[in-house]
């Protein structure tokens, strides 16, 4: 693996660090992490009451380039594993969702609700 892509692993783990206790100040529990599956991969699965939510984290190093940190195809694999592993941890009357949470340093971060119909 390369340097660059061991500094943007390290990066991304530290970002999905932060969107996981900013999400637990809110009153979200963290069910998994780093799920991954062939279709693939889902950040952070939390939960909320009867609400689940398979969370995309996307960290950039500056706040301008977080726009352009998500987009339809990548939305569609987030999609293709919740569908995979959806029954694995929904409760029977569960709602559940596909948010984002877009980290950037020096800003809050941002959380974007239900981004799949």
């Amino acid at each position: 693996m390369s340097q660059s892509r061991r500094l943007a692993e390290r990066r991304g783990l530290r970002g999905e660090a932060v969107a996981a206790f900013w999400l637990r100040l809110f009153g979200w529990q963290l069910v998994a992490r780093r799920v991954r599956v062939r279709v693939g991969e889902i950040d952070l699965i939390m939960r909320r009451r009867r609400m689940l939510a398979f969370i995309e984290v996307k960290t950039r190093r500056r706040a301008a380039e977080l726009d352009l940190a998500i987009d339809a195809y990548r939305l569609r694999r987030v999609a293709a594993a919740v569908n995979a592993v959806a029954h694995r941890y929904a409760r029977p009357g569960d709602d559940y969702r596909i948010d984002v949470v877009l980290i950037a340093p020096w800003r809050w971060p941002r959380h974007l609700t239900n981004v799949w119909p």
